[in-house]
């Protein structure tokens, strides 16, 4: 099982200095951003991606923690000006090395429902995955 207590330092670390961690900021959710990513595509909801379905769940009071041998993702609920707003944090993970930050979005409003947050996470682990394997792809052929 992973260390709880070096994640939870991880997190420490990066939802304390978010503008250093991430100079581009949170990505808002908007209509505009579901429909670029396909989400409201009603053929797009029966996907099977298998990035997300394996993750060990940590709870707690502040935030639910989802680990597996790629990712930590920290979700956090708050209620941001009188809205309920979920911001989720997503780190790529290996065993042998600390969380790497590697981008924050936060649903609000209409969007703040668990199915979105979580089809919006499949995209966005979707994307990093394939980012990450084409920098293993490129750093194997130099």
């Amino acid at each position: 099982m992973e260390n709880f207590s070096s994640l939870e330092a991880s997190y420490q670390k990066y939802v304390h200095n978010l503008e250093q961690w991430l100079p581009e900021g949170i990505i808002n959710i908007d209509l505009m951003m579901l429909h670029s990513y396909g989400i409201l595509d009603n053929a797009d909801q029966s996907t099977q991606d298998p990035l997300s379905r394996y993750f060990h769940v940590m709870e707690t009071e502040e935030k639910i923690t989802l680990v597996n041998n790629q990712f930590v993702i920290w979700i956090i609920p708050e209620n941001a000006n009188n809205t309920p707003t979920t911001y989720t944090l997503i780190a790529t993970y290996s065993q042998d090395k600390a969380p790497h930050l590697e981008l924050a979005f936060a649903t609000a409003g209409a969007y703040n429902t668990s199915r979105m947050v979580l089809r919006i996470l499949e995209k966005f682990l979707h994307e990093i995955q394939e980012n990450e394997d084409m920098i293993k792809k490129y750093q194997q052929a130099s």
